[in-house]
């Protein structure tokens, strides 16, 4: 792959195909498992670090991405992040799971599954909101108090910038997309135009 941005997008297809469905399923299992053993906190942090890295690190989105590094070599390069990170033991024997299992291009549709579980369990509701430009601060409170009163929940916003949807906002909560966006409306009308 040809830099971050292609590493990004090809992590990011995995996130719309079967791999959410695999990262639901790793995602409650652990889940389980941390409420059951009390660690939640500590896996939820592991998993919030876990993000960050991946975003950051083109190395590391390409270990997990490519098919080319085998799943022993994907545990490793795994377990020595989590080492490093001084992640929970639960959270680094879950994550050579994942690598011995062949699921680690699933890491980020399971750390989205255990972000909302985790939301939905202190009473929140997860929301991925896209936009053309980074929101400043005041634009984010007066979102998280519109979706607060639309959803009857408190939000928990996670912020994307696409530059792609021109302007305008996406919002998406569980499996519902609110798409207010100005290249959505162009498409609208350009078909609109076209069955005229």
């Amino acid at each position: 792959m040809s830099g971050p941005d292609g590493d990004t997008q090809a992590v990011q297809v995995a996130d719309d195909s079967q791999a959410s469905d695999v990262g639901a399923r790793y995602a409650r299992a652990l889940f389980d498992l941390a409420v059951e053993t009390n660690v939640l906190s500590a896996v939820e942090n592991d998993l919030k670090a876990l993000k960050a890295m991946i975003a950051e690190s083109a190395d590391l989105r390409a270990l997990i991405a490519s098919p080319k590094y085998p799943a022993e070599e994907k545990a490793a390069g795994l377990d020595a992040i989590a080492k490093r990170a001084s992640m929970s033991s639960t959270t680094i024997k879950f994550l050579g799971l994942v690598a011995a299992n062949r699921r680690a291009l699933a890491l980020l549709p399971i750390i989205a599954a255990f972000e909302r579980l985790a939301a939905a369990r202190r009473g929140l509701v997860s929301a991925q909101v896209t936009t053309a430009v980074p929101l400043t601060d005041a634009q984010t409170s007066s979102l998280a108090a519109a979706l607060r009163t639309a959803l009857g929940k408190d939000p928990q916003i996670e912020t994307r910038v696409d530059p792609a949807i021109l302007g305008g906002v996406k919002v998406r909560v569980g499996s519902r997309l609110y798409d207010a966006s100005l290249k959505s409306k162009l498409d609208s009308l350009k078909f609109a135009l076209k069955r005229a």
